[in-house]
């Protein structure tokens, strides 16, 4: 029997539900569905009620299209709510209440959470998760309430293709179903207020108590709703808040009086309805964004967000729309930004958006809910415009003129300023300079610095002699970063000015090589090594003088350059290097100050035979048992042809013993006969291709040979080769040493000359010596002043030693040691003289000065002291006065002469 007010439910109705295994409940049915026109399969009736609706003939106020659009959208969004079911073979639109309608059955109801469905009944199913459409190919489409398709998904194919027996309508016995009970937030009561009164199917056999369990009710918030346990009346305690709890879900129990219970316990879901009760709330307290200068209307900015409490599905409580109430400042025009209403995004609406003029925009943003009906909340975002690169670096100032001196690498010519509007340290304020006119010759480079000036240096020196003593430089002045516009660049104009300095004399050629004869008399020329001065105008004198010339062996004349050498030039020499001989010569021209130039003079000495032949090693060991000669190389400091094939001729005294021949530049030589073992010293006359003689001397130690080794014994030799002189004399020295320590012993043991005591005998009158206890307390009189021992110190003068150190000149080389002896004259000769013209050579003269210690002393000096010259002047008489103790001392030297 059903219940005249929708506020009253009551028990269902016999009806056909959903008997496919794959419903999640059985009792969706409901009372309420009394309207015919929910068979259409387009819904084109405005007649559509729901059950969710607070009032029960509302009705659908969006009107659907009679058709589905022609075809989908080119992209559609991917499927983002829970899947609902599959429907039958027509097609399935939803309105208002999402309460979805399939005209012919309901088939299947799939992966759907019991909390999505509401009910079905003649084929009508509600949900809340979503609006759903299918057709018969197994597309299940998303539509919005104008009938658009959002969203579509494949279902598989095992969920299309059913059987009759799926299809098929079944009769189950009635059970209660109680649908969603609505009620307001914020009621004002009175309270207790009745909601609905729920009534069991056997409440004509037996007397029904009714009670309420689940959160509401028993437990916390406990009491919000109770029962009349007689009469099933629901009632609520006191206002509800949705935006606290939006829906309750309380379980309803029937029982006899005895406490048996008649029916199953029933679900009753309670759904609080949203009041707008709640303003928007902006999620942060300012929203900062950027957007560079100079963009176009139609940029995005930024995103504003607000959020409201209240609904916003099944109401507009909780829709927030976006506007713009104020902007800061107002420049260039106002409004200079716009915000979407429905997503908050905020965008450039209008022209002149400039960095340099206004930086920052503050925005003043109104959030309203009810679709911008309703409550109302206000927020603010910071929009900093971004800078481009719309300025131009300008010159300040834009010409220049400076003087550079000559010759001059890397002299800093000047320092160019800029100044640019746009941020600074950023790419598009630092500057790069570029020289676009003037430096054809690459004399000069401009670069940036760190205060983004431009440093104009020179890479190459400036000739003021040259063709060209003025250059003007065009600048101009860029940034790191592209123009973001197109813009005109300035141009500086540099004036450079080449100054004349005093420049050294310049020899030509730098190197200079000659070649002269290593014999070259003394006076003679070397060479004729001149300099030219590059000040033409100044018409300067230049004199010549020699630099550097390690031995010594050349001289110039100052006036003309003119080189002579000394008569001492020697290719063999180990000054010279390769043949070459290197001097250097300065000229010095009569500026003011004056400058140097430098030249080098190669000479390459020609070679003449001026060196003997000679043996490399002139002291060797022979081994008695050899047969083989000594071979020893045989050296010549000559170049060919003045040196081998070589040739050997022994003296007459040599050849009774020995024998030698020449052997590819080594002489062979082995004694005629077996000589004793001594120490031989042979003479050889060697002979160069040229003829040059050279007799060298080898001494030769004839030794008896360990095995087959062909080395000396050495101690053999040693002692075979000791003489009898040799032998007396070390007899001699040992004889000397024995009779040095027998004298030591003597001398130790001499006799003692034994003195007489100075001390009188025991029995003798002695003094008394009296002890005194009392000690220490330092000298009675301190009366005295240490300033005197200071007189004369303190007013010496300051003396300063220095040293006198020689002038720094070149070291000269030294000659290495010769191994031939006939060079040994050469070798200190030429030694000598390097070491008289070395200035390090040690010692060299200091000059040592010390100190002044005053004049005059209160004290005097010992050489003052009176003393006598014999003890005779010295009156010992006294001392026969002072006691027994000086007796002995009076008697030695206050006695008489007897």
């Amino acid at each position: 029997m059903a219940d005249t007010s929708y506020s009253l439910i009551t028990m269902a109705d016999p009806s056909y539900s959903l008997t496919s295994p794959h419903l999640t409940s059985p009792h969706l049915t409901s009372p309420h569905l009394t309207s015919p026109h929910l068979t259409s399969p387009h819904l084109t009736s405005p007649h559509l009620t729901s059950p969710h609706l607070t009032s029960p003939h509302d009705t659908c106020s969006q009107k659907l299209p009679p058709k589905l659009p022609p075809k989908l959208p080119p992209k559609l969004p991917p499927w983002d709510f829970p899947v609902i079911g599959v429907m039958g073979r027509t097609t399935v639109l939803a309105c208002c209440t999402y309460a979805v309608e399939c005209y012919m059955c309901a088939v299947e109801c799939c992966t759907c959470a019991v909390e999505c469905l509401l009910y079905v009944r003649r084929g009508v199913l509600y949900v809340r998760c979503g609006v759903l459409a299918c057709s018969e190919n197994g597309v299940a489409r998303m539509l919005d309430s104008w009938g658009w398709i959002l969203k579509q998904t494949q279902f598989p194919s095992h969920q299309q293709n059913l059987s009759n027996d799926d299809l098929k309508l079944k009769r189950q016995k009635r059970d209660w179903v109680i649908p969603p009970i609505t009620i307001s937030e914020n009621e004002r009561g009175p309270f207790p207020k009745r909601m609905v009164q729920i009534k069991s199917s056997r409440d004509k056999e037996v007397k029904v108590f009714y009670s309420i369990t689940g959160p509401g009710a028993d437990t916390p918030p406990v009491g919000l709703f109770v029962v009349e346990r007689a009469t099933g009346w629901l009632n609520v305690t006191k206002p509800l808040d949705r935006e606290d709890i939006p829906m309750f879900t309380l379980f309803v129990h029937a029982v006899s009086s005895n406490g048996q219970p008649l029916e199953d316990p029933m679900e009753v879901i309670i759904k609080i309805l949203d009041q707008n009760d709640n303003k928007p709330k902006f999620t942060e307290p300012v929203f900062t964004g950027s957007v560079p200068e100079g963009s176009r209307p139609g940029t995005p900015v930024m995103f504003v967000t607000a959020t409201d409490d209240d609904d916003g599905i099944d109401t507009n409580n909780g829709i927030v729309s976006y506007s713009i109430i104020g902007q800061d400042p107002k420049e260039p025009s106002d409004p200079m930004f716009t915000v979407n209403e429905q997503t908050g995004q905020i965008t450039v609406i209008s022209t002149g958006l400039d960095r340099e003029n206004n930086a920052e925009y503050t925005l003043t943003i109104q959030a309203t809910d009810q679709e911008g009906k309703g409550l109302s909340a206000t927020g603010k975002a910071v929009i900093t415009v971004t800078d481009t690169n719309d300025n131009a670096p300008i010159f300040d100032p834009t010409t220049y003129v400076v003087n550079v001196p000559e010759n001059e690498v890397g002299y800093e010519v000047t320092r160019l300023t800029v100044t640019d509007a746009d941020t600074y340290g950023s790419d598009a304020w630092i500057a790069v300079y570029k020289i676009i006119k003037g430096n054809e010759g690459g004399f000069f480079k401009v670069e940036t610095v760190a205060d983004n000036n431009g440093l104009v240096t020179t890479v190459k020196g400036l000739d003021f002699e040259g063709p060209k003593n003025v250059f003007q430089l065009s600048i101009v002045a860029l940034n790191k970063a592209n123009f973001s516009v197109p813009l005109q660049t300035s141009t500086a104009l540099v004036t450079v000015n080449v100054q004349d300095v005093n420049e050294a004399p310049i020899f030509n050629p730098a190197v200079y090589s000659v070649s002269v004869s290593e014999d070259l008399p003394s006076g003679q020329e070397v060479a004729s090594y001149t300099a030219t001065d590059p000040d033409k105008v100044q018409n300067q004198k230049i004199l010549y003088s020699i630099g550097n010339d390690p031995a010594g062996w050349l001289s110039v004349n100052k006036d003309n350059g003119i080189i002579t050498g000394n008569g001492q030039l020697d290719r063999e020499s180990f000054y010279v290097q390769n043949n070459v001989y290197k001097a250097i010569i300065l000229a010095v021209d009569s500026g003011i100050p004056s400058a140097t130039g430098t030249g080098t003079l190669l000479l390459t000495l020609l070679d003449v035979n001026d060196n003997g032949p000679f043996l490399e090693i002139t002291q060797l060991a022979y081994c008695q048992q050899d047969t083989n000669p000594l071979m020893i190389p045989i050296i010549d400091r000559d170049l060919a042809p003045n040196t081998g094939p070589f040739s050997v001729e022994l003296p007459r005294e040599a050849r009774e013993n020995w024998t030698a021949t020449v052997v590819n530049d080594q002489l062979h030589i082995k004694p005629l006969k077996d000589l004793d073992f001594e120490t031989y010293d042979v003479s050889v006359n060697l002979k160069d291709n040229q003829g040059l003689t050279n007799t060298s001397r080898i001494r030769i130690m004839v030794c008896k040979c360990i095995g087959e080794t062909g080395t000396c014994e050495e101690r053999a030799a040693l002692a075979g080769g000791l003489g009898v002189p040799a032998i007396i004399g070390i007899l001699g020295g040992i004889l000397a040493l024995l009779i040095l320590l027998l004298l030591l012993l003597l001398f130790v043991r001499r006799k003692k000359v034994v003195k007489e005591p100075l001390l009188p005998p025991e029995d003798e009158t002695r003094d008394n010596v009296y002890y005194y206890d009392e000690e220490g307390g330092g000298e009675e009189d301190q009366d005295f002043d240490l300033s005197q021992l200071h007189r004369g110190l303190d007013a010496r003068p300051d003396v300063i030693r220095n040293d006198v150190a020689p002038t720094l000149l070149p070291a000269p080389q030294y000659r290495p040691r010769p191994s031939n002896p006939d060079e040994i004259g050469n070798f200190i000769e030429e030694n000598l003289h390097a070491a008289d013209n070395d200035p390090t050579a040690p010692p060299y003269d200091s000059l040592l000065v010390f100190d002044y210690e005053g004049s005059g002393s209160d004290a005097a000096s010992l050489s003052s002291l009176n003393s006598s010259n014999s003890d005779g002047d010295q009156d010992y008489s006294g001392l026969s006065n002072w006691g027994p103790r000086f007796n002995k001392l009076a008697d030695m030297y206050g006695g008489d002469e007897d």
